[in-house]
């Protein structure tokens, strides 16, 4: 993949995944902002890490919270899951993204953007809530702390949060200044030059390890639990992606 077809999925924004919702040219895995090759066909295995993080998802009859779940297999995947486990599943994304997938049963869509689509529902709290690959897009574009702040409001007592898939400028930095993430270069931008990390260099609108740090030190100081946790290493982005969990003790 090439320097320049990667390039069609950044500085993307709450407008633009609303505009490639609607676009027929484009597939599922491009509508949310990614290439084929990183989500086709990988749906279960992402599934599969994230029920290990929310376990509520693993019982039956829990109430789950999935914020920005976008059109793509993830979403369908998930759906399936909670309607053959009973959950009740609120979905929160634009209306334009939350078209393109079914309705269920037990599922309840609003649109609009996170918090203000929650509101006026009947206010019973989520034993799981899933964000996952959203959160670069709430710091460019919102507020993140508050943003974290009204997802803690909802959990129910046990219940988690999982910000999940979080670009880390700081953990790619990382990876790509050791031997395997130059090797891991190479091979995909077909070259022979090795990339160029700046690791002082001033990255407006990145998510680096001091956000998310900050992140969990201003949960746990309001009284949750909190941990950065790797991907499972079969995921496509593990070598510079990670999750945030928090659980409501």
């Amino acid at each position: 993949m090439s320097a320049i077809s990667v390039s069609r999925f950044q500085n993307l924004s709450y407008d633009e995944f609303r505009r490639r919702a609607v676009d027929p040219t484009l597939s599922p895995a491009e509508k949310i902002g990614f290439p084929d090759a990183y989500r086709a066909g990988r749906s279960e295995s992402i599934l599969a890490d994230i029920e290990q993080k929310l376990p509520a998802l693993g019982s039956i009859h829990r109430r789950i919270l999935d914020i920005g779940p976008g059109c793509g297999e993830l979403a369908r995947s998930l759906m399936e899951r909670c309607q053959d486990r009973q959950h009740e599943l609120v979905l929160i994304d634009s209306a334009e993204m939350l078209d393109q997938i079914p309705d269920q049963t037990n599922i309840i869509k609003r649109a609009g953007r996170f918090p203000e689509a929650i509101e006026g529902l009947d206010g019973a709290p989520y034993h799981a809530i899933l964000c996952y690959s959203v959160i670069q897009y709430v710091f460019t574009e919102g507020n993140l702390f508050a943003f974290v702040d009204r997802c803690l409001s909802l959990l129910a007592d046990g219940g988690r949060l999982l910000i999940g898939d979080v670009p880390n400028a700081s953990m790619r930095k990382r990876f790509l200044s050791s031997p395997n993430g130059i090797r891991h270069h190479q091979h995909f931008m077909q070259t022979e030059a090795p990339p160029v990390v700046e690791h002082l260099a001033i990255e407006p609108g990145q998510i680096d390890d001091g956000v998310l740090i900050g992140l969990l030190q201003r949960c746990r100081g309001f009284g949750f639990h909190a941990w950065l946790l790797p991907q499972d290493a079969s995921l496509p982005m593990a070598n510079r992606r990670e999750d945030l969990l928090i659980e409501k003790p």
